[in-house]
């Protein structure tokens, strides 16, 4: 995990949305254990109540299951259940200012799914 925190949200919740992201990218599997809070607090050099708070946040919303002297482990149906979330959550708030702006500067959608590169050699030299 990245080791940097922004200061516009607290810390445990920055560690939530990592998680999160984790989960969502294949890279935390359903039914796959978390890392330790000890681990994870020694790595990013934060105090373990952070993690656990963060940690709990996950139990709370039953993406992450606790078991008894194993730890944490990702549940069965978290990842659907992120993408769901996510996509409902991309669509009424992100996605509305995205419009916006992309109308604003008059882009096309062939300009939008041009790949870096592409959009490089598109542009017009002053």
């Amino acid at each position: 995990m990245d080791t940097s925190f922004s200061d516009t949200q607290p810390i445990y919740r920055q560690l939530r949305e990592r998680v999160i992201a984790l989960i969502l990218d294949g890279a935390l599997q359903e039914g796959g254990a978390l890392p330790s809070v000890r681990s994870v607090a020694a790595d990013l050099r934060v105090n373990p109540l952070t993690v656990l708070k963060a940690y709990q946040e996950l139990v709370d919303a039953r993406l992450v299951e606790k078991r008894r002297g194993l730890g944490m482990f990702v549940t069965v149906g978290a990842r659907e259940t992120l993408m769901t979330e996510e996509r409902t959550r991309f669509l009424s708030t992100e996605w509305p200012r995205l419009l916006v702006t992309i109308q604003r500067l008059g882009l096309t959608p062939t300009e939008l799914f041009l790949q870096p590169a592409e959009r490089a050699g598109t542009r017009k030299e002053d």
